[in-house]
């Protein structure tokens, strides 16, 4: 519920930062992982806090004047994940910074995103750490990201002496949140994993630190299925229209990671093996989750904040909270997190809501029992001629509406249609998850939904909400795993679309918390294409006519969670 809640202090800053020693750290395999190590500057046993990191461990604390953001900043960076260590060891912590294998100082191969042995590497680190002299045999797990990934495999494997993890901005599921959104491989991660950190737009970074790296792919695919993979995915049109990421997978030496994402444009074995949700059965260590209300942090926070039976909490916070790097914000969270379960201290942190959440537009902090709330009016909004959004269901047979969209080498507008609500006279607060159903048609076999929802105040100023993609091919729902706001896409197949034929298309969005203010109204935006430096989707490479029906029979609507006001 909304208001204010008093938290008690965690750990205060006592101790100095000793001098870092570097260590390298035998794995069960006999491979050795390089780690930093900061302690307090006095004797004594100390509980301690890992970040195994993949960008490389002196990159973690190296000084900067002043953090940066990311929005019109060419040198921000955000791999800068493993926390502020002078926060961590001034409060009676010790601090450890690792390499994974085959990245910074470590030895061994990296060999794809995400692997099995990263959790295996994860718990022979937990028992290392905690047979030293200054460790207490308390261990806990920080950082961001790939990081916090890294403490979900790490929790699966069940080290004795993991105590507790903060996993911020954690994903659930390598397909759906790293290599496509919606069935449609997503080359935002691409500069990421090739570390071309100064290219424009919103993933700037310095990359990850690898020194022995091979795709997964060619290493574990026999020659010949290896080649007829290869040679089926390079033949691909749409592909061939994306010049940058065709080259990634015709030599795959220059980008690994990517080479096997595009390798595998379908959710498979080569996913599963290496995704957190498939091991959430295995975690009983206390986690706090969460992240910024942006891009697919909120699933994969809600996924694993639902998903793991042990004691947990989840914080989704504004971006401006979360966003500068070296990464030292929330780190009051992460020590009374820390002190309760690494200390023993009763903060009284544990008697809190679970859920902790910023409502945009109110700009407040509203605590919850669970997710989504209980108290959610599940509201159908319906597509109508003429571009509105209504509650009432259409009850003339209204002609669909259409358009057109060329791909990327012959144009560069995106085409869309658009679909906005009357001005609220009330205050509406949207909380949670949310799904587009929409029945359409197409000229062609197969084309990409793109959706966002956003908000316009009354001055016409728009605020994207959420968003999301399906590819129309992938269509396919197992209900056995979906919820009415949440439809479960198995992404395994290709069903080719019959041009001209209606079809049913349940597009989730990502959860989001805001208050849309009097005077505002809500807008949905429906293209099959995006235009922006460096995130390109891989969209059709064939002209696509696109009909959305909102009749009697094919209802179009939008689900959304409205809280009823006052609650």
């Amino acid at each position: 519920m909304g208001g204010n809640m008093k938290h008690e202090q965690g750990s205060q800053p006592v101790y100095k930062v000793k001098v870092r020693e570097t260590v390298f750290i035998p794995m069960r395999d006999g491979v050795r992982l390089a780690a930093d190590i900061y302690r307090p500057d006095t004797e004594g046993k100390f509980p301690a806090l890992l970040a195994l990191c993949v960008y490389g461990k002196d990159l973690q604390v190296l000084p900067v004047k002043q953090p940066q953001g990311r929005e019109n900043s060419l040198v921000w960076d955000g791999t800068m994940e493993s926390g502020n260590t002078e926060y961590f060891v001034s409060r009676g912590y010790v601090h450890i910074i690792a390499d994974v294998r085959g990245c910074g100082d470590s030895e061994g191969e990296y060999v794809g995103v995400c692997s099995h042995t990263e959790g295996e590497d994860g718990y022979d680190l937990i028992e290392w750490i905690a047979r030293q002299p200054w460790c207490d045999g308390n261990v806990g797990m920080v950082g961001i990201s790939y990081l916090a990934g890294v403490q979900a495999y790490t929790a699966a494997e069940q080290p004795p002496h993991l105590k507790a993890i903060f996993p911020w901005e954690v994903w659930s599921d390598v397909y759906r949140q790293l290599a496509t959104s919606g069935g449609v491989i997503q080359p935002l991660m691409y500069r990421l994993f090739s570390g071309r950190g100064m290219d424009p737009g919103p993933t700037n970074g310095s990359g990850m630190a690898h020194n022995n790296i091979i795709s997964a792919t060619v290493k574990n695919t026999p020659p010949d299925e290896l080649k007829k993979l290869w040679e089926e995915r390079l033949s691909d049109p749409d592909l061939m229209v994306y010049s940058i990421y065709w080259s990634c997978l015709r030599y795959p030496k220059k980008s690994p990671i990517f080479a096997d994402f595009l390798f595998h444009p379908n959710d498979g074995p080569f996913y599963w093996e290496r995704t957190p949700y498939k091991k959430y059965d295995k975690i009983k260590v206390p986690f706090y989750t969460g992240g910024p209300w942006v891009g697919f942090w909120p699933d994969g926070a809600f996924a694993m904040y639902n998903g793991v039976d042990a004691p947990k909490k989840i914080i989704l916070a504004p971006l401006a909270l979360c966003d500068e790097r070296p990464w030292y914000q929330l780190h009051d969270e992460v020590i009374r997190w820390m002190d309760h379960w690494l200390k023993g201290i009763d903060t009284g942190f544990m008697e809190e809501p679970p859920v902790k959440i910023f409502v945009g537009g109110i700009n407040e902090w509203h605590y919850e029992n669970e997710w989504p709330l209980a108290r959610t009016q599940w509201t159908k909004f319906h597509l109508h001629s003429r571009g509105r959004l209504m509650t009432e269901a259409p009850i003339f047979n209204e002609g669909p509406d259409i358009f057109i969209q060329q791909p990327l080498d012959e144009t560069s507008e995106v085409n869309s249609i658009k679909y906005s609500t009357a001005v609220f006279t009330r205050d509406v607060e949207i909380t949670g998850p949310m799904c587009l159903y929409l029945y359409a048609a197409i000229d062609q076999e197969d084309t990409n939904w793109n959706v966002i929802l956003w908000d316009i105040d009354q001055y016409g100023t728009k605020k994207m909400l959420t968003g999301s993609w399906l590819k129309a091919s992938h269509r396919a729902v197992d209900e056995s795993k979906s919820e009415p706001w949440s439809p479960w896409h198995p992404h395994t197949e290709n069903e080719p679309v019959t041009p001209g034929k209606v079809y049913e298309y349940a597009i989730g969005l990502s959860p989001i918390a805001n208050v849309l203010r009097a005077g505002h109204r809500v807008e949905i935006a429906i293209a099959s294409m995006d235009n922006g430096p460096g995130g390109l989707h891989i969209c059709s490479s064939k002209t696509t006519l696109h009909q959305i029906h909102h009749d009697p029979q094919y209802a179009s609507y939008l689900l959304l969670p409205v809280i009823p006001p006052g609650e």
